[in-house]
């Protein structure tokens, strides 16, 4: 193999280099931060690499709607655009749930940071007399 061909096998693989990248700094935003908002962006961001990974290979260079015709020979499959129609979804629903739980807790606690939150609900536990 060339040093060209390796370029273009890169090239065509940009996409789920994009993907890998979203992944990670998705998970690491849920993993790494206390603050909730910031986890519901990293799932958010972790999500839209999913919808990548999924829509990446369903289309091809040249492929038509899945019309035929015969003056056509390559189609691109909807199947994966009609499940990230779904996923997309899912996770509108999942991110205003998630609003939601977050807006309670700011509600009941005053702060929205897990280690704040943590701290409260382990505090009167320690003042409990033991037996």
């Amino acid at each position: 193999m060339t040093g060209s061909g390796t370029a273009m096998t890169l090239g065509g693989h940009f996409t789920y280099f994009i993907t890998i990248f979203l992944m990670i700094a998705g998970l690491f935003i849920v993993i790494a931060r206390g603050n909730l908002i910031k986890k519901l962006v990293g799932l958010g961001i972790f999500q839209t690499s999913v919808y990548l990974l999924y829509i990446a290979p369903g289309k091809l260079v040249g492929g038509t709607a899945p019309i035929l015709s015969d003056a056509f020979t390559v189609y691109s499959n909807p199947l994966p655009h009609v499940l990230i129609l779904t996923a997309i979804v899912v996770g509108v629903a999942t991110l205003a749930l998630g609003l939601a739980l977050v807006v309670r807790i700011r509600e009941a606690y005053d702060c929205i940071e897990e280690d704040e939150i943590l701290s409260m609900d382990e505090a009167p536990n320690r003042l409990e007399p033991q037996e």
